[in-house]
């Protein structure tokens, strides 16, 4: 080091300049440089992690983020990937489909659909500091448009706690201003340090005016003048009036002399939360190898929630958070609260200063200031943070997400890196439109995934579609019109009769019909025809076409009610003139691409069809009918990977969407898993009035299109299976024709099993087993089967159909001497 000394210019201070090498000189004192003109404007926020970045209170950064020029409104979908015209296909703006204000009287975190561990409320006194110290890696100028290092370590000195910023000159100080026993404004008792924020140390306080309760004072900006902090106290004055749950509650605004400075200090008297913040509760999760494991995705769900609320809280009011992040927010026992007041700013507010977090402030804040959208998106990156090791979310990755095929929770959970793909899109436009509507869909997502994890569904009504209008194609596979046994049907003399060709294994989807049966959007109770459409009781497309007509507005509902009338009556043309001059208007009106989907469907586009449910998908990640929709556009697209989960998910979260279990039992009989497809339709409840076509459905399932081969036990265990299914219709009102056909279809399978085994065909099978009162033995099935075609003939309606089924009774009886 130089021995090169030079007094210092500042005029109070009696230091010395030190040259610390490369020429750049120091004073020994008070730490500042000879010359440091000021910046104008701000300054760049260093980049790194947050524990680098100038902080606001209790950790705020200041400043806003760099904007990146990568788009992150790139996500691509099982099936919407595969598709050549993908990159065209057009997002969707929505408008809100809710109140931006929630209720505030949630009982536990989860919205009763996880049990989040409790943190337990800790005694306020063992949270105090020891010995309160700022480490020098986290000390930084306070001003908002430097920023700089400050307070740091040269060569062997260790860094100083007070002084001044070597680039712009502003005071620092890391010693506590407040020590316990300090009475401020003459009321509350400082007990000690709690921890340290931007603006300051954060003091636990005892507040001796009321009831000796617990309270928290943190400091104000010290702007060192005292008029300006008195304006600063009054206009800060409207967070005492917010009062919710789910946010910290502001008492009080006071100031205090600093007896040692003589500085007029300003102090923000709030609600004492004990507890753990959620970077607490993240960081403590360890693998055995000593990595952060990160907290599952349903806990993180349950908190996202339970924030939402607490900030559609302050939108109502008019008020924006700003700086959301794993610090501000601490669990207490089975609560969420926001803590850190000291960001919020009123919407209209151009010019308190602006405090973010780099890596969760939105990239439009440095250049058009925070809104709701850019509240919202600190919620996404929250979540983001907390369920996986997000690595570079404050560097390479400050204003995107990673490639999700490189992340194992964004591969096994879709819709909720759909979910963070919107929260958190570059524009703001095309995030969600209020915390309320997010909310929902982050439940939405919480449900599936509760589902997926549980194997218990979790249905709820959707805020935005009905259910669906009806279940088409649960008649799974061809009718037979000949003999049920391939091998124990005897021809009866006459012509030779041609060789019957084996049916298709599953009947093909009807897809129009099935396109129509899709949920509906609900009306926009805004709509100026909102309340004639509710009045509408013609179910008939064609006079309801002429109703609609007769209209009294124009409404946007009014059109597309239209459009979807037109498609049912088979009057495709008109409804795509309309649906195309809708397009024109409201291109990214979700409503209008979610009808240019159905429509493709019906017309036979199903590419483009695909494209329009799925970007129904990105828009509403938490809904069920966009992916019943993906899964019908899947499996006519011959994608049955990608249709069997579409439709998993929608059936295992919400069991009321029969048409997914039908469609997931088609496409996996399509790809050979049996057993799969008869897991499905036997999942199918008994509450659901098509619970009897299931279990037709599955007996068939178990039998159809399959090969009897010597010796195959499980094909037995099916037939005495199909055969107890049967059975137990009767007790749901299937009708004997039905019954009787199903019955035939049993019998005959198990005749083409005895027979194909090559032994003893006359002696009971597996002691004296009996399907459907016959014995497992050819003659026995013979008779059941006679019996069952002669059943069948007398419940015929028609002479010639009667004769076919005797003909088939005399084919099946067994030879007799009588």
């Amino acid at each position: 080091m130089s021995e090169e000394r030079r007094t210092c210019q500042r005029p109070d201070c009696a230091g010395a300049y030190e040259d610390m090498g490369g020429g750049e000189l120091y004073c020994d004192t008070c730490g500042l440089a000879p010359v440091v003109p000021p910046k104008a404007g701000p300054a760049p926020e260093p980049v790194g992690s947050v524990g680098s970045a100038p902080t606001g209170i209790n950790g705020a950064t200041t400043g806003s983020s760099s904007q990146s020029a990568r788009s992150r409104r790139s996500v691509s979908g099982r099936l919407s990937r595969s598709l050549p015209g993908r990159s065209g296909g057009r997002s969707v703006s929505v408008r809100g489909s809710g109140s931006a204000s929630g209720s505030s009287g949630r009982g536990r975190l989860g919205a009763g659909l996880v049990v989040v561990p409790q943190v337990p409320r800790p005694d306020p006194r063992a949270m105090v500091l020891d010995n309160p110290q700022v480490p020098e890696r986290k000390r930084y100028c306070s001003r908002s448009d430097c920023g700089a290092p400050v307070g740091r370590a040269r060569g062997e000195r260790p860094g100083r706690t007070e002084g001044f910023c070597t680039k712009c000159g502003h005071p620092y100080s890391f010693v506590p201003k407040l020590r316990a026993g300090d009475i401020v404004h003459g009321q509350y008792e400082v007990a000690g340090c709690l921890a340290h924020g931007g603006l300051g140390w954060i003091y636990l306080a005892v507040d001796r005016a009321v009831s000796d309760r617990w309270v928290v004072l943190k400091g104000l900006l010290d702007t060192g003048d005292q008029d300006a902090m008195a304006a600063a106290i009054s206009e800060r004055r409207f967070l005492a009036e917010i009062e919710h749950a789910g946010i910290v509650r502001i008492y009080n605004f006071v100031e205090h002399l600093d007896q040692r400075t003589g500085s007029l200090d300003g102090y923000i008297v709030m609600e004492y939360v004990g507890g753990k913040s959620l970077k607490e509760i993240a960081n403590g999760r360890r693998t055995p190898d000593g990595r952060r494991d990160p907290l599952p995705v349903e806990q993180a769900c349950a908190y996202g929630i339970e924030a939402l609320e607490a900030l559609g809280h302050l939108h109502s009011r008019n008020l924006l958070y700003c700086d959301f992040k794993v610090d501000n927010a601490i669990q207490t026992e089975d609560q969420l609260k926001l803590i850190d007041m000291g960001a919020v700013r009123r919407m209209d507010d151009d010019e308190s200063a602006i405090y973010g977090t780099v890596g969760y402030q939105a990239p439009e804040v440095a250049d058009v200031g925070p809104s709701a959208a850019s509240d919202l998106y600190t919620v996404g990156r929250t979540l983001a943070v907390l369920t996986f090791d997000f690595q570079g979310y404050t560097t390479v990755h400050s204003d995107s997400l990673p490639d999700p095929d490189t992340i194992e929770v964004f591969r096994r959970y879709e819709s909720f890196y759909r979910f963070l793909v919107r929260a958190t899109d570059p524009d703001p436009a095309r995030r969600f439109a209020s915390a309320q509507e997010m909310a929902d869909q982050l439940t939405g997502v919480l449900r599936e995934v509760v589902s997926l994890s549980t194997g218990q569904a979790r249905p709820a009504l959707s805020t935005l579609f009905g259910p669906e209008v009806r279940v088409t194609d649960t008649e799974l596979f061809p009718a037979l019109d000949g003999d049920v046994s391939r091998l124990g049907a005897r021809a009866l003399p006459g012509p030779a009769r041609p060789p019957a060709l084996p049916p298709a294994l599953v009947r093909p989807v009807d897809t129009p019909a099935a396109a129509l049966a899709l949920p509906v959007p609900l009306v926009d109770p805004n709509d100026p025809d909102a309340g004639f459409l509710a009045g509408l009781s013609t179910s008939a497309p064609g006079e309801l076409i002429a109703a609609l007509e007769a209209a009294p507005g124009r409404g946007v509902e009014t059109r597309l009610r239209r459009v979807r009338a037109r498609l049912e009556n088979g009057d495709r043309e008109a409804a795509l003139a309309t649906l195309a001059r809708l397009d024109e208007e409201r291109p990214d009106d979700w409503r209008v691409v979610w009808y240019r989907g159905v429509a493709a469907l019906v017309t036979g586009d199903f590419e483009s069809a695909a494209l329009a449910f799925d970007a129904i998908y990105d828009a509403f990640p938490g809904e069920a009918a966009p992916k019943l929709a993906l899964g019908l556009c899947a499996e006519v697209l011959g994608q049955l990977d990608n249709a069997a989960e579409y439709y998993r998910l929608v059936w295992t979260t919400d069991p009321s969407f029969v048409s997914a279990a039908f469609g997931l039992a088609r496409v996996r009989l399509a790809s050979g898993d049996r057993a799969g497809a008869v897991r499905t339709l036997e999942s199918v409840p008994e509450s659901s009035i098509h619970y009897t076509a299931a279990r037709v459905a599955a007996v068939r399932a178990r039998l159809r299109h399959r090969t009897a081969a010597a010796g195959d036990v499980p094909f037995l265990d099916d037939l005495t299976a199909a055969a107890g299914q049967v059975e137990a219709l009767d007790a749901y009102g299937l009708d004997p024709a039905r019954r009787e056909r199903l019955s035939a279809e049993v019998l005959g399978c198990a005749l083409d099993w005895i027979l194909s085994r090559g032994q003893d065909t006359a002696r009971p099978v597996d002691g004296g087993r009996v399907l459907l009162g016959s014995g497992l033995d050819e003659r026995g099935l013979r008779f059941g089967l006679e019996r069952a075609y002669r059943t069948l003939a007398r419940l015929a309606p028609g002479g010639e159909e009667r004769i076919n089924l005797v003909e088939r009774a005399n084919r099946y009886r067994p030879r007799t001497w009588v």
